[in-house]
């Protein structure tokens, strides 16, 4: 097995998280090292922390197309796509028709960080109803839209699956609410976009999307460090010492602030607006255009191994075009008969690659909700592995991996 890079040899599990840009980092915590203080201290110290965190601020909105008064800074992707939620918490209680504290929609194909708090919702009385993808694993817009009413406090919908790769129709959607709601209170509608950021283009301050998560490690930043992206101001929920311009309490993470807008600056694809389409970062959308073309061998390759059966199966048919439209290129989900997928995840890890099952937040459970939503039939699904590439992946890496694959079909007798 060769690589250009060590570093990133065998390593195909680039959705649970990303190798950290070590140059970024260094240099990253250099900086906030040199400018210790609390960001809240109104020392000399403090203000140059202060300054420091303001710039970082500004780079992430810079590279995000956004206004920096739009960021807040967290702890990661989970706190992000909490923030929704908490803040319906803040709200004064209110008697609805259904006689439930309000209806929250969320699609079935979530990440736990929204579905089990969505349940953690329902047991304080807020009504959950959970809208099923269909088989290519996207979630058809008009079935969840007819099911927003006036007691609709909140609609979360991801922008790429973490499993499938399968992109959502959030645009969509965010027309379809303002329509909707035209003289009257929309919903507030929220999306996951940490499969997103860095790797397909994306437009967070799209009209209609009030708030978007984001993680850094997913982008070779650090771990515990992520962004909320806020379109208008929301009661918040972790009070204190007014941090973050009074919506997230807790003292800042300079160091993550700055290692994460370095890393946006290097690998975000975001257009810097609705009206134009245009890449900001011409090396990275080069990178994700050589990955398209990368995923598309890969697909046609694990096709032809026997008993191997991609999720969704049509994703192997479309034309190019559709399926960039349709999947991001950074992910591939596939299934192997007679191979559970536990044991092709340590079988491969046994010859130095690194793949999952699915979310690494959901390892430990034998379910597999996403695939569960899409009727996927439970033997197929127990055999589901999830493949996630990074701008790194070495085309000989790959082949390596194929080879590795097929072997490993040898060994089972498929």
């Amino acid at each position: 097995m060769t690589s250009s890079d060590d570093f990133f040899q065998g390593f195909f599990d680039w959705a649970a998280t990303t190798p950290p840009d070590i140059l970024i980092q260094q240099e990253s915590m250099l900086r906030a090292s040199e400018c210790f203080a609390n960001p809240s201290s109104v020392h000399k110290a403090g203000i140059q922390a202060k300054s420091l965190l303001q710039e970082a601020r500004e780079r992430c909105a810079k590279s995000l197309g956004v206004s920096p008064n739009n960021l807040i800074f967290t702890s990661g992707g989970t706190e992000s796509n909490h923030w929704p939620f908490l803040s319906l918490l803040q709200r004064p209680k209110t008697k609805f028709s259904d006689k439930s504290q309000g209806t929250i929609i969320i699609s079935a194909i979530e990440h736990p960080a929204i579905r089990e708090m969505a349940e953690s919702m329902k047991n304080l009385g807020y009504n959950i109803i959970s809208i099923k993808p269909e088989r290519n694993g996207i979630v058809n817009a008009e079935k969840l839209l007819e099911k927003v009413n006036e007691n609709t406090l909140l609609v979360c919908l991801m922008a790429v699956n973490n499993e499938t790769g399968a992109i959502q129709p959030i645009y969509k959607v965010a027309d379809e609410l303002i329509k909707m709601c035209a003289g009257k209170k929309k919903p507030k509608f929220h999306v996951d976009a940490v499969q997103a950021i860095g790797k397909i283009p994306l437009l967070l301050n799209y009209e209609g999307i009030d708030t978007v998560a984001i993680s850094a490690h997913k982008l070779r930043g650090p771990k515990g460090m992520g962004l909320l992206y806020l379109a208008k101001r929301q009661e918040p929920f972790l009070r204190g010492g007014g941090q973050e311009i009074g919506l997230r309490a807790g003292t800042e993470n300079v160091a993550g602030a700055i290692s994460m807008a370095a890393c946006l600056e290097k690998y975000a694809l975001t257009p810097i607006n609705r009206t134009d389409s245009s890449i900001p970062n011409q090396k990275a959308f080069n990178k994700y255009k050589e990955q398209i073309e990368s995923t598309f061998q890969f697909i046609e390759q694990i096709s032809n191994i026997k008993g191997c059966k991609l999720i969704p199966e049509v994703r192997k048919d479309l034309e190019p075009a559709e399926n960039v439209k349709l999947f991001s290129p950074w992910i591939v989900q596939a299934s192997f008969e007679n191979i559970p997928g536990e044991v092709m995840v340590r079988a491969l890890s046994e010859r130095g690659f690194s793949i999952s099952t699915g979310s690494a937040c959901s390892t430990k459970k034998l379910s597999r909700p996403v695939l569960e939503s899409m009727d996927i039939k439970k033997a197929q699904a127990s055999t589901a592995v999830r493949f996630s590439f990074g701008a790194e992946s070495a085309k000989d890496d790959i082949q390596s991996l194929i080879q590795a694959l097929n072997q490993i079909r040898e060994i089972f007798k498929v």
